[in-house]
């Protein structure tokens, strides 16, 4: 009588061991770029003032079409000699031209006439910032601030500070948001809504410190959100005979935006006057 091994459906465990050691590879799919045309329907409009910045464009507006999946670009190129309308335009931006230059801060006003979006996200031609350092503006927006600023105060511990970052102190110390210190709208990058542009007005734009002042006094919600260093990414500006023009239309604009505090909230700016008893002085 011959002995045979029965044959068993049970399986080796080595192969079983074997086969649950073996892992499944998913392919993981490469990031897709934001697609370099316009938003028929924005919900964010990025706007870009430019002169000469043909070296830059191309990748601010890189930077800026990361911000939301609904965006639109906007370039004010105004007194260019060079390539930068022709880059932004080959970069899929809607290019709004200018032979001759519109003056500081003016090509905030054209954009934002022209813009579309809820939101109005507005940068420089020169700053070359990531949509991650953009985005926390268009968040801020998002989630119900009107104003949504840089939270950038410029240097204050210099033993002579520049005037414009002590205007912008002092303009917030009037306005009683001494919590600003000397964040404003003068600086960019910066956010607002449409309920904003419509309370303003796209002109007040190209006064920055006007526009934060009436922006304050009209009780629209104004915050700093987050932090980019644009005083050291700011390239030095040419002097004329020791002084700088620039400077002199800021601090304009700052004590034009005080005139308008005192304008609105009295003589104090509604601070009071202690203990003085001005009536007995003659």
């Amino acid at each position: 009588m011959s002995m045979k091994r029965k044959r068993t459906s049970a399986r080796r465990p080595g192969r079983r061991a074997a086969r649950t050691r073996r892992t499944m590879i998913v392919p993981v799919r490469p990031a897709v770029p934001p697609p370099a045309v316009n938003h028929p329907e924005p919900y964010v409009s990025v706007i870009i003032p430019a002169m000469n910045e043909a070296t830059t464009i191309a990748a601010v507006i890189a930077g800026a079409r990361g911000v939301h999946s609904r965006c639109e670009v906007i370039v004010i190129v105004n007194g260019s000699a060079d390539r930068t309308a022709d880059i932004a335009r080959s970069s899929g931006a809607n290019v709004i031209m200018y032979e001759q230059p519109l003056g500081h801060d003016v090509g905030r006003s054209v954009g934002a006439a022209a813009a579309k979006g809820e939101i109005l996200l507005f940068t420089d031609g020169d700053l070359v910032i990531p949509a991650s350092q953009l985005r926390p503006f268009v968040t801020a927006v998002s989630s119900g601030a009107d104003i949504a600023l840089n939270d950038y105060s410029g240097p204050v511990r210099s033993r002579f500070p520049h005037p414009v970052v002590l205007s912008k102190h002092a303009l917030n110390l009037l306005l009683g948001r001494p919590d600003l210190k000397g964040c404003s709208l003068t600086a960019v990058p910066h956010a607002i809504n449409r309920r904003t542009l419509n309370v303003l007005g796209s002109g007040l734009l190209s006064r920055p410190p006007l526009a934060h002042a009436q922006a304050v006094l009209d009780g629209l919600l104004v915050t700093a959100v987050h932090n980019v260093p644009v005083g050291k990414m700011n390239a030095a500006r040419r002097k004329m005979s020791g002084n700088d023009p620039l400077q002199q239309v800021i601090l304009t604009d700052h004590l034009d935006a005080v005139a308008m505090v005192l304008e609105r909230r009295g003589g104090r700016a509604g601070f009071g006057d202690g203990t003085r008893r001005r009536e007995i002085v003659r």
